[in-house]
């Protein structure tokens, strides 16, 4: 038997995510995350980002996302 792959979309402001494993670590205020809502919204185009990407956007990519804001990298690791 073959099963189909259903997508499930819902809209949720990025304040609200509920981040995971080392993502839950990130230093972000909620203003950054406004701010960084829309950046993010921008890096997929053609399809919404899954909560996995998001996730391991703020996981692995925060120097990116400080970039992304222009906020200096060193000065949100000393928070």
């Amino acid at each position: 038997m073959t099963y189909s792959k259903i997508t499930i979309l819902k809209d949720l402001n990025l304040t609200d995510f509920d981040f995971w494993s080392g993502a839950k670590q990130h230093e972000f205020s909620y203003t950054e995350l406004e701010c960084l809502q829309d950046c993010i919204a921008e890096l997929y185009p053609n399809h919404p980002p899954t909560e996995t990407d998001i996730n391991d956007l703020f996981w692995f990519e925060e120097e990116f996302l400080c970039d992304m804001i222009g906020l200096d990298f060193e000065e949100y690791e000393n928070r």
